[in-house]
């Protein structure tokens, strides 16, 4: 049986005005995905990720491999 690869959609972002990072927790380990404003701080929440896969999907999202981790 073959197994469909899910389609990931470019997500649609001015690398002008913000930038892919993920936010890591210190206590718990959880890793959150997401968009931070250039110019306030403000990040906005996309995706949990969980294991590698997330990981790879969210890179693909944002067009990047190399993304920054925030703690």
């Amino acid at each position: 049986m073959f197994r469909r690869r899910k389609q990931v959609q470019r997500l649609p972002y001015d690398p002008a005005a913000q930038k892919p990072v993920i936010r890591a927790s210190i206590c718990t380990g959880e890793q959150i995905g997401g968009l931070r404003d250039l110019r306030t701080g403000k990040f906005t929440d996309l995706m949990l990720i969980r294991d590698d896969a997330d990981l790879r999907e969210f890179q693909a999202m944002v067009g990047m491999n190399d993304i920054e981790k925030e703690c």
